[in-house]
């Protein structure tokens, strides 16, 4: 495998605050990385550093001779120009139209779009998706995206996965949708505190891993209040399996959450949650919107009731923001009545946030609206929900005309949380904060007695959040969806109930059913079966003579040339468990296990 890009060494600071310290890593022709970690930790800058964007304070960054990089900033200049200048640059149309991947990207990025649109008209969001598909369009040998999912809705994101997927060139993505980690990466980068920690796998294996490294270096009630554990429940209780794993590796994740309650007890919520709202929380009735081109809501009725915890999906325009504004009692419908139960207290976070002083403190912020807040059966102080929300330290004191645009929307959100309301109405609330971040608004919101409402691309979250998904289907009607976000992507490719589908619609459903693979032999399976059996019972032996070793290392802490015959075994051990890890998964999917 060649080669493509190596750090060695690779050091950068930004003042007293290093972002990288002797960091040396490479990346090979083919690999498919996912970059994790805190916002401000140095993902942006490892990748621009990776890409030879910016020079670092020292250490090598050596590129293969000739290496084609395709970056993705997150803020890019844009010319004065054309959507398809831009796009297609000066290829001719005969040459684009008559490339395949070509269409395939307008459609799945630009579909619908007059190409003859100037630049300059367009929003923020149009033009990231017109970056976005220039990149695409060229030759690369190594990609890099820095939050390409960003103003892509669920199908966009779910085109691009498949995309990416198909095609041949190394990929190096920053992302904090971890739905979209799983689907495209096979390597996980955690960055953070200046090193790289890396992991095999997308971001359910990473999950796994760091959750069995908590496992080691906890006693067990802590490792019980680990959010990494509570996800990895999640990750094998409540979604489907995300990667193929050995079975030894499942029954360890299956040991690991053993006691692990699920995330939430629904009954008990909802139970706390009729008593604090009532049977009626809020009744829509006949309510129709409409806006000069189309109708976006026709003679609705739905009730949202004590305890729904409910994912709200539909393509862009819609109607989904539109609905939690009348929900939230800060639009009137053009006709039918809205209902709200005497003792609800909605709040809502819309997607424009409202600006706060810019010389007060955040923590001052948050204790203007409530100094203590309880969440189900747990308290928290201001400062402890700050921390929470990864304000630390002195963060807590920084003036918020000083913070970054994302700090101040998890600050608007925190008050939110603060005021105790009953209805939460959430307008795409992931935007811009980073995983760490988001498992604690998850752990948070599994505690949270009251209805909920919840508008998000963020797949992972959506899913993870909510009990039950409804849809926008473009036609003015609200539909429930039992299969959830893949049903609504399987109607959206089917047409139904929206005569406006966007192209390249067939090909996310395509992309998102698994290869067939060769046709198998019935003896191929049977001696594949057997190496497998073979594998596993090796494995249980090496696992019992790992456990001897450790106990044998614990009585000789002070003999070390016992310690280091021991220690070359385990050393021994565990490369022979590598390779018998990569003989079982090459078996199992050979049989498609």
């Amino acid at each position: 495998m060649t080669n493509l890009v190596n750090l060695q060494d690779v050091s950068l600071a930004y003042g007293p605050l290093v972002l990288l310290d002797k960091v040396s890593l490479g990346v090979d022709e083919g690999e498919r990385i996912g970059v994790v970690g805190r916002n401000g930790g140095g993902k942006s800058t490892l990748i621009s550093v990776l890409s030879g964007i910016t020079e670092p304070d020292s250490g090598r960054v050596v590129h293969n001779r000739g290496l084609r990089v395709g970056f993705l900033h997150q803020r890019d200049d844009f010319p004065d120009t054309t959507v398809g200048e831009f796009v297609l640059g000066d290829m001719a149309e005969h040459e684009w139209a008559g490339n395949a991947r070509i269409r395939d990207i307008l459609r799945g990025l630009l579909g619908g779009w007059d190409l003859n649109l100037p630049m300059s008209g367009l929003s923020g969001g149009e033009r990231r998706r017109s970056g976005l598909a220039r990149l695409l369009v060229d030759d690369h040998d190594l990609i890099v995206l820095d939050e390409p999912t960003n103003h892509l809705d669920i199908e966009g994101i779910a085109w691009l996965a498949g995309h990416l997927r198909d095609r041949p060139e190394a990929l190096v993505v920053v992302t904090h949708d971890r739905w979209f980690l799983d689907a495209v990466t096979t390597r996980t980068w955690e960055v953070g505190r200046g090193a790289v920690e890396r992991y095999e796998g997308g971001y359910a294996a990473y999950v796994l891993a760091k959750a069995e490294r908590d496992r080691q270096a906890a006693a067990a009630e802590d490792r019980r209040q680990n959010l990494m554990r509570k996800e990895l429940a999640w990750l094998r209780r409540g979604a489907p399996a995300r990667t193929s794993k050995p079975k030894f590796r499942i029954e360890a994740a299956n040991q690991l959450i053993a006691n692990e309650p699920p995330p939430r007890d629904t009954v008990e919520l909802v139970r706390f949650a009729s008593s604090r709202l009532g049977k009626t929380v809020i009744d829509l009735k006949k309510v129709s919107v409409s806006i000069p081109d189309r109708t976006l809501l026709d003679e609705l009725t739905w009730q949202l009731g004590p305890g729904d915890r409910v994912g709200l999906v539909g393509v862009n325009g819609a109607g989904k923001s539109t609905l939690l504004k009348i929900l939230a009692e800060e639009r009137e419908p053009d006709s039918g009545t809205v209902r709200t139960g005497r003792t609800v207290r909605p709040a809502h976070l819309s997607q424009n946030v409202a600006e706060l002083d810019p010389t007060a403190r955040p923590l001052q912020a948050v204790m203007d609206v409530r100094e203590h807040i309880t969440i189900g059966k747990r308290d928290y102080t201001a400062s402890q929900m700050l921390e929470k929300f990864g304000f630390r330290g002195e963060r807590q004191w920084t003036p918020i005309g000083d913070l970054s645009g994302g700090e101040r929307r998890r600050l608007q959100l925190l008050r939110l949380l603060m005021d105790e309301p009953n209805v939460l109405l959430l307008d795409e609330p992931t935007n811009d904060l980073d995983i760490e971040t988001l498992t604690e608004l998850e752990d948070l919101l599994d505690g949270w007695p009251g209805s909920l409402v919840l508008v998000s691309h963020d797949r992972y979250f959506l899913e993870r959040i909510t009990d039950r998904v409804l849809a926008l289907m473009g036609d003015g009607t609200l539909a429930f969806l039992p299969g959830g976000v893949d049903e609504y992507l399987e109607r959206r490719a089917a047409g139904a109930g929206d005569a406006t589908v966007p192209l390249g619609a067939s090909e996310v459903a395509a992309a998102e059913k698994p290869d067939e693979g060769p046709v198998v032999s019935a003896a191929e399976r049977r001696a594949a079966q057997k190496e497998m059996q073979r594998v596993e019972r090796r494995m249980d032996k090496i696992a019992k003579r790992e456990a001897q070793l450790h106990e044998q290392m614990a009585e000789a802490a002070d003999d070390y040339t016992r310690l280091a015959e021991l220690d070359a075994e385990v050393r021994t051990l565990a490369a022979e468990k590598d390779e018998l890890e990569m003989v079982w998964l090459e078996q199992a999917e050979l049989i498609g296990d």
